[in-house]
C-alpha cells in the first residue's frame, strides 16, 4: 500500500510540474527535430582552432581549480563550528549555519555579476563568485560528515590527554578525508560547468568561446568545444576516483 502511494505521488508531482512547464507528449516527438538539426549542422567537426580552444580550456580549469580549492581551505575549519556535535555554543552553531546557508543561497552567476562593477570583466569576479557560494556548499556538506563521524577515535585520543584540536586532528579529519575527496571532486567537476555559463558575463575560458560560436552558428566549432569539454569533465572524474582510491 505504502509502494502504491509513493508511485501515485511521483505520477502527480510528474503531472502537476510538467503541464506548469508546459510538457506534452508532442513536445517528445519535436525532440527529433532536434536530433536532426545536431546531425545536419553540428558535423564535421571543426578543429581549426584547436590551440585556442585548449589554452580557453586552460583558463577554464584554472577558475574552478582555485575557486574550489580557496572554498575547501574556508569551510573546511568553519565546517567545525556548523557541526551540532563540536560547536563550543549553540549561538556559533546557529551563526554559522546561517552563513553557510546565505553564501550556498546565492548563485554564483548573481555573485559574478555583483563583482564585475568593481573587479571589471575577466575571471575575478567569476572566481570570487564561484568560492563565496561552494564555501558555503562545502560548510554544509562537511558539517554534516563531522556530526556522522564514529566516537571511537575521538574518545580514544581523549583518552590519551588529547586536547580539542588534538580531537580534531587526530580523530576526526582521517575520518573525514576520503568524503572530503569525493566532495571536492564533486564540486570540482560543477565549477568547471559553473565556469562555462560564467563566460557568459566576461569570465572568458572555453565557455565564452563557445558563447561567440553559438552566436556566430559555428556549430562545427561548438562540438570541438564540447568535446574537449567532456574530455576535462571525464579526465577530472578519473583522478578523483585514482585518488580517493590511494586515500583509502
Amino acid at each position: 500500500m505504502k509502494k502504491m502511494v509513493v508511485a501515485a505521488a511521483v505520477v502527480v508531482l510528474l503531472w502537476w510540474s510538467g503541464s506548469g512547464v508546459g510538457m506534452t507528449p508532442s513536445s517528445f516527438r519535436d525532440l527529433g527535430n532536434t536530433v536532426r538539426f545536431i546531425a545536419d549542422h553540428w558535423f564535421p567537426v571543426d578543429a581549426s582552432d584547436w590551440r585556442i580552444a585548449l589554452e580557453a580550456m586552460r583558463g577554464t580549469l584554472e577558475i574552478a581549480v582555485f575557486s574550489t580549492l580557496a572554498a575547501l581551505v574556508i569551510a573546511v575549519p568553519g565546517s567545525f563550528f556548523a557541526a551540532r556535535n563540536w560547536a563550543p555554543a549553540r549561538w556559533i552553531y546557529d551563526a554559522t549555519r546561517a552563513l553557510f546557508n546565505f553564501t550556498r543561497s546565492i548563485p554564483e552567476l548573481v555573485l559574478a555579476l555583483v563583482f564585475i562593477p568593481t573587479l571589471g570583466l575577466g575571471p575575478m569576479p567569476a572566481v570570487m563568485g564561484l568560492i563565496i557560494h561552494n564555501v558555503g556548499v562545502f560548510g554544509k556538506l562537511l558539517s554534516e560528515v563531522i556530526e556522522a563521524t564514529d566516537e571511537g577515535p575521538q574518545d580514544a585520543v581523549k583518552a590519551v590527554g588529547g586536547t580539542r584540536l588534538h580531537v580534531a586532528l587526530y580523530g576526526i579529519v582521517p575520518q573525514m578525508a576520503p568524503l572530503v575527496l569525493s566532495h571536492y571532486f564533486y564540486r570540482l567537476e560543477v565549477a568547471i560547468r559553473t565556469s562555462l555559463i560564467l563566460g557568459i558575463v566576461g569570465a572568458g575560458g572555453i565557455g565564452q568561446m563557445l558563447f561567440n560560436d553559438f552566436k556566430m552558428f559555428a556549430y562545427e566549432k561548438v562540438t570541438f568545444e564540447v568535446l574537449l569539454i567532456m574530455a576535462m569533465v571525464t579526465g577530472v572524474d578519473y583522478l578523483g576516483a585514482l585518488i580517493r582510491k590511494r586515500v583509502k
